[in-house]
C-alpha cells in the first residue's frame, strides 16, 4: 500500500489490529484474540480498515495500541502467575476509581500505563516462545 507506514495500528470495532511488514515487502495484519490473548491473522480486513477509517475504525499510536491490547487482555483473560497479578493490580485500581466515582490522578494514570507496557512485553515474549507468528514485544518500545 503506497503511503502506508508500517507498523500501523488500528482499532477495528473496538478490537486492536496491527499491520506489520513482511520479509518480502508485503504486509500482514493481526487481530487480537480475546479468547487467547494471541494474534489471529486478519489480512482479510486490510482493505476495509484502510479504506473505511472512521466510525468503528480508527488509527492508533503504538502506545494507544499497547494500552488497548493490555486493557482487553486484562479484562478477558484469567490465569495465574506474575502477569495475571499485574492485570489484577490494574483491575483493582480501576475498580477503586469506579467506587470512588472519579478519574485517575496523573500518578494513577502513569502507574496503569507503565504496568500495561510491562504486561504487553511479558505477554508478547510468552507468545513468541509459544510460536505465535504475530507476537512482537518491541512494539512497546515504540511508545
Amino acid at each position: 500500500m503506497p503511503g502506508l507506514v508500517l507498523p500501523a495500528f488500528f482499532s477495528y470495532y473496538s478490537s486492536p489490529v496491527k499491520m506489520m511488514p513482511t520479509s518480502d515487502g508485503g504486509l500482514m495484519a493481526w487481530r487480537l484474540s480475546i479468547d487467547t490473548g494471541g494474534w489471529e491473522a486478519a489480512t482479510h480486513l486490510v482493505d476495509e480498515i484502510l479504506f473505511a477509517v472512521g466510525g468503528e475504525i480508527s488509527v492508533l499510536t503504538a502506545d494507544e495500541f499497547v494500552q488497548r491490547t493490555e486493557h482487553d487482555r486484562g479484562h478477558y483473560l484469567q490465569g495465574e502467575g506474575p502477569l495475571f497479578a499485574l492485570y489484577e493490580t490494574v483491575r483493582g485500581i480501576e475498580e477503586r476509581l469506579g467506587r470512588e466515582r472519579r478519574y485517575p490522578t496523573p500518578r494513577e494514570q502513569a502507574l496503569i500505563r507503565g504496568i500495561r507496557r510491562k504486561t504487553f512485553v511479558m505477554f508478547e515474549e510468552e507468545l513468541q516462545r509459544a510460536g505465535d507468528p504475530g507476537a512482537d514485544p518491541t512494539i512497546a518500545t515504540q511508545v
